[in-house]
């Protein structure tokens, strides 16, 4: 049985820092795609971030570029993202989503990220 648990959101202040996990169980994670989502209020699920099984090629919204970093560690079975410069339009519900090289996809629960002074 797969589990993504997401941990590490909270309450920043605009121009903060926020550093948010994935752990996975259940899968082989050195070979998973995995990636961080985000979905506001009513708001579609929109892709953030992506780092491939190695580690070597990651991927990044526009939005984000320069801000966020993924990154993984396989040892751990975590994935992370690392968020600097923070804004209130990145409050959002961060979301762990990991797909196989059988091409399944699995999501976590989701950690909240809440911008605000």
């Amino acid at each position: 049985q797969v589990q993504l648990v997401e941990s590490g959101g909270g309450l920043v202040q605009p121009g903060g820092s926020l550093n948010i996990s994935c752990v996975a169980s259940g899968l082989t994670f050195s070979t998973t795609a995995m990636s961080w989502y985000r979905q506001g209020p009513g708001k579609e699920r929109d892709f953030v971030a992506s780092s491939f099984s190695a580690g070597t090629k990651t991927n990044y919204a526009q939005s984000v570029k320069g801000r966020f970093t993924i990154s993984r560690d396989n040892a751990k079975n975590t994935v992370y993202l690392q968020m600097n410069n923070l804004t209130p339009e990145d409050t959002s519900l961060y979301l762990c989503h990991a797909q196989t090289y059988q091409d399944y996809d699995y999501w976590g629960q989701g950690t909240q990220v809440t911008v605000s002074s």
